[in-house]
């Protein structure tokens, strides 16, 4: 499968909403769904990486999934409040390096 950029992203979400869904689910909504879906990440992390052992009901969880799921979710809510993402994404990026251009290289703790 061919990589897609992030603008293709958010057509394909805006385009399956349109197909298979009735309509976006409201801001407030989803912006609780991308919490609820950040916390089934955090509960994978915290046992394949952290110090917490598997339960049996999380040991199939795939942890690209936990992040696509995110994604998607980041993706509905950009949709619908008309963030165009790689003009946001740009933007950061740009911001963090005026900001910590020298930063993270000059950090004795890194």
């Amino acid at each position: 499968m061919p990589e897609i950029t992030i603008k293709e992203a958010q057509d394909k979400v805006d385009q399956w909403i349109k197909t298979y869904g009735k309509r976006y689910f409201n801001e407030l909504t989803n912006m609780t769904i991308l919490t609820e879906e950040v916390g089934e990440l955090a509960r994978i992390m915290a046992r394949t990486y952290g110090e917490q052992s598997f339960k049996e009901s999380d040991k199939n969880r795939d942890l690209g999934d936990e992040m696509a799921d995110i994604l998607w979710v980041l993706l509905c809510l950009a949709n619908q409040t008309g963030i165009n993402l790689t003009e946001a994404f740009e933007k950061n990026l740009e911001k963090k390096t005026n900001r910590d251009n020298t930063r993270h290289i000059n950090n004795t703790k890194l």
